[in-house]
């Protein structure tokens, strides 16, 4: 666990899926508006070796090697939930811990929750589930299945003495200035050369710990590919994706410390959601209310006349004009 958690420190964790803490917000929210809680978390090596203390453990240990547990690749076939061998942490860095990283402190308050992806209130399982489906690109995990408690046991303790819907420092994402130009892959592409592919591999394929059927995930996740997230995944959207790794990548960066300009990060973002993936089943069901859809959401249909392309790589202004306008006739 301990030579895991150093390797998870040092491979690049770009991917994965987009956060609980945050993710049914607006995408890519600024940070969240004063006053802010402040909050800390236990030692969770320290808890009581009691149920409750090895479940959250347990949950910890499904976010740091997801992979090792659930993953196609485990001997229990029963077991294999997540259809890539992804970790959650690869995306909530630092296990959930790192602000402006995917946070996980607070997601826990923040459920039950209405979700316009849904069109209907969804509970923190309902949640996991969704990255299960779509950033794991796997299957629904049982609700009263211990790997469903533990993964909630941690998400709890995380947000321990938190209040519902509380404004948490680091949550979700910030929210760089939008281009007033298409992203563009294929600028994005250079960027990638030129800080990604070291970690990432020249084609995206990550780098693995052993070979394919050992159960051990990789050092550094695939961006794309067979063994990525689905088209469906929160990560798979523009907005989110560039405003992850302005903030983070590459690996070790801190918010508060950026490597990537903007540019880069937006135009970076484009090159890797321009790239093949698994296919999600049933996506023009997301959003019932076609209007409550993310202007970037990568896929159709959509209610305000703007392309699969424009919705994909932006510019996001003119849609979000045209969606305020539209909305503004429902009302009268």
């Amino acid at each position: 666990m301990m030579v895991d958690r150093v390797l998870g420190r040092l491979a690049a964790g770009l991917v994965l899926f987009v956060g609980l803490a945050g993710a049914e917000r607006a995408q890519a929210q600024s940070a969240p508006a004063a006053p802010v809680t402040v909050w800390s978390v236990p030692d969770i090596d320290h808890l009581p070796d009691d149920e409750n203390g090895r479940l959250v453990r347990y949950g910890r240990s499904l976010v740091a090697a997801t992979y090792a547990h659930v993953g196609p690749e485990v001997a229990d076939a029963s077991r294999r939930y997540a259809g890539n061998n992804l970790a959650c942490r690869n995306c909530h860095l630092d296990e959930g811990r790192k602000k402006f990283g995917l946070l996980l402190v607070g997601a826990f308050v923040d459920y039950p929750r209405y979700s316009t992806r849904r069109g209907e209130e969804v509970s923190i399982e309902d949640r996991v589930n969704s990255c299960m489906t779509r950033s794991m690109n796997g299957r629904p995990l049982p609700a009263a299945g211990r790997e469903m408690l533990a993964l909630v046991a941690y998400i709890r303790v995380l947000s321990n003495g938190l209040p519902k819907d509380a404004a948490v420092a680091g949550q979700g994402l910030q929210a760089m200035a939008e281009l007033d130009r298409p992203a563009d892959p294929a600028r994005g592409a250079e960027v990638y050369r030129a800080n990604c592919a070291l970690c990432h591999g020249t084609g995206g394929e990550g780098v693995r710990r052993g070979v394919r059927g050992d159960a051990l995930g990789y050092a550094t996740p695939p961006l794309w590919g067979e063994d990525s997230f689905n088209d469906g995944a929160g990560m798979n959207r523009l907005i989110t994706i560039a405003n992850f790794v302005h903030d983070n990548m590459p690996n070790g960066t801190s918010w508060v410390m950026p490597r990537l300009a903007p540019e880069d990060a937006w135009d970076v973002a484009a090159f890797v959601v321009s790239q093949p993936r698994p296919r999600k089943a049933d996506l023009a069901a997301d959003f019932p209310d076609k209007l409550d859809k993310p202007v970037d959401a990568p896929y159709g249909p959509y209610a305000d006349g703007f392309s699969e392309s424009q919705h994909r790589y932006g510019p996001f202004a003119p849609i979000r004009v045209e969606v305020a306008r539209l909305k503004a006739g429902q009302s009268r």
